[in-house]
């Protein structure tokens, strides 16, 4: 099962992350997302359980829970979705700049 965790303590890492979340049962992997140029956390993160009912165990009662003096939010993680490699192309727009293709 893989569980999303939000809210964390800029200062929790994934070792933390890990040992929380083994109090529950066996964690096959904790991870804190971090900013590709500073290395800080951004408060949340990702940990993958080997057993669905312990998962589920953990996130019944570690969602809504202070975790190093933070309000910690947990629920089952979504698929990621798939983004576009065109940074301009945010839909909605012919990408004409709003001028629906209008000479000006």
């Amino acid at each position: 099962m893989n569980i999303y965790v939000s809210g964390l303590n800029y200062n929790t890492g994934s070792e933390d992350l890990q040992e929380l979340f083994a109090e529950y049962g066996e964690v096959s992997s904790a991870r804190v997302i971090t900013d590709r140029e500073t290395n800080r956390s951004r408060g949340f993160g990702f940990v993958e359980m080997t057993n669905d009912e312990e998962g589920q165990k953990a996130i019944d009662e570690l969602n809504g829970a202070t975790y190093d003096g933070n309000s910690i939010t947990v629920s089952i993680a979504r698929e990621k979705r798939e983004r576009s490699n065109d940074r301009y192309n945010r839909g909605g727009g012919s990408g004409n700049g709003g001028f629906n293709g209008r000479r000006y």
